[in-house]
């Protein structure tokens, strides 16, 4: 059965779409909005944070492109825990990550309504984010084609806008447009590289790796490529180098025009930019790349959520309706409720005091890295499983086992750092009453149907993945 509704879900991502996908979720808020208070946290040293956390997240996708290369399906990392781990790991991984996404989609359809009244000031926010919520569902109820050409666009004005910012700020560094030509002294002259010291630069990787969340949605396209065996080994290799040119590029030049010590205190990094260059609209432009950022993020999720929680009624671990395609072999049902939780932004929006924001936004980061620790053991266990055949995988993570153990090491100390941070330490104490939670819930589901034929066949293996 998992077969079989598993080849009815439509295989219309090309490569390019895939790729934008992935760019398009870890390019955005982390970069336009939360670069200034990494940075204030490491000083130029940001540069060195941003490599180590992409080769870390370069590492963790090769685990799960492994994966998903070799068997391609909806759902990814909760499809293998389930089955390469067991029951409570499969509905660990997928309700945590549907969670992530419905948490991140809120914030996103919520600071909507907010970019829009920049130019609108009178139109209401709550309306604002109503019709993005029902254009954006209803584009990814029609086609799985439809959002990834529009995931494709929204990625691309992001990517435009940050290479923009690389070619103008090099014209600033070298051509000295606006001005003098700048100078490098800006990387050592306030106090360092690491003006804070091996304790900054580690504190800086909490706020950083925010930024890489949404890589992993390559996974979940999975299902849906045309050809996975060779897009979403391409699709990782070439979108993680990108990333890192995108956001080294731009933080580096950033750091050689502006003293790191005065980034945030005249506005967005990025608007300094523009705003050194005497171009007034600097703002409107910088709030169109950050809105588009916002409506793509929220695209992602609601495609995202709609997947995983196909896969989750695939297991057993939530109804079966959720498993319904529509005539366009989407999964109609699990798009249009996770599309109705994330409604509830505009409840929130007017209940929660001010800052919570932030403190949704930690909350995500914690869910965030329950996933990428619960990628990182089932490749272990998924790894196991094939020894017999490591020569013929498609896509072969390197160096395991050793890369596993350094990735999970990694994950525990961004943990341990998130307790020395007053806006993320709370989020640390909400992760193991969350762990509780979802175990209660697994419990629940195991009275409820004690039987757990669907389960027991894909722990099993009974499997026959979409080639």
């Amino acid at each position: 059965m998992s077969a079989q509704q598993n080849e009815h879900l439509a295989r219309s991502l090309k490569n390019r779409h895939i790729q934008m996908i992935a760019l398009g979720g870890a390019i955005g808020t982390g970069l336009f909005y939360g670069s200034a208070a990494s940075i204030k946290l490491v000083g130029p040293g940001i540069i060195v944070s941003y490599i180590i956390g992409g080769a870390i997240m370069y590492l963790i996708m090769r685990m799960l492109g492994e994966m998903s290369a070799e068997e391609p399906v909806a759902g990814a990392f909760s499809h293998f825990a389930y089955k390469y781990w067991g029951q409570f790991p499969g509905f660990l991984a997928g309700w945590n990550y549907w969670f992530l996404y419905i948490l991140v989609s809120m914030a996103e359809l919520t600071v909507v309504g907010i970019y829009i009244a920049y130019w609108f000031p009178d139109f209401p926010a709550w309306a604002t984010s109503l019709i993005v919520l029902l254009v954006i569902t209803g584009l990814n109820l029609v086609n799985v084609k439809f959002y990834g050409e529009l995931e494709f666009w929204l990625a691309l004005i992001k990517i435009v806008a940050v290479i923009g910012m690389i070619v103008l700020g090099l014209a600033l560094i070298f051509l000295g447009l606006g001005g003098a030509a700048t100078g490098f002294s800006n990387l050592w002259a306030h106090g360092g590289f690491f003006p804070n010291g091996g304790w900054g630069l580690l504190l800086s990787l909490v706020v950083i790796m925010f930024s890489f969340g949404g890589t992993e949605l390559i996974g979940i396209t999975a299902g849906e490529a045309d050809d996975p065996r060779k897009s979403v080994p391409q699709a990782i290799r070439q979108v993680m180098w990108r990333i890192l040119i995108f956001y080294i590029g731009a933080l580096t030049v950033m750091m050689i025009i502006f003293p790191w010590d005065q980034v945030g205190m005249e506005g967005s990094p990025f608007v300094t930019i523009f705003s050194k260059l005497g171009i007034k609209s600097a703002a409107a432009i910088l709030n169109f790349v950050v809105l588009s950022a916002a409506v793509s993020v929220y695209n992602s999720g609601i495609y995202s959520n709609g997947r995983m929680l196909y896969s989750l009624a695939e297991q057993g671990n939530a109804p079966k309706i959720f498993m319904k395609l529509g005539g366009n072999k989407v999964p109609i049902v699990a798009i249009l409720f996770s599309s109705a939780c994330t409604l509830m932004a505009v409840v929130v929006n007017y209940l929660i005091p001010e800052g919570a924001f932030m403190q949704v936004m930690a909350v995500a980061t914690t869910a965030a890295t329950i996933t990428w620790v619960m990628i990182v053991l089932v490749h272990r266990k998924f790894r196991l499983a094939h020894l017999d055949k490591v020569d013929t995988l498609a896509f072969a993570a390197p160096f395991f086992p050793y890369v596993n153990y350094l990735c999970i090491g990694f994950m525990v100390l961004l943990i341990i750092l998130m307790t020395q941070l007053d806006s993320t330490k709370n989020a640390v104490y909400v992760l193991p009453v969350w762990l509780v939670i979802l175990y209660a819930g697994f419990k629940i589901k195991q009275k409820s149907r004690p039987d757990g034929a669907d389960s027991l066949q894909l722990q099993q293996g009974n499997i026959n993945p979409s080639k």
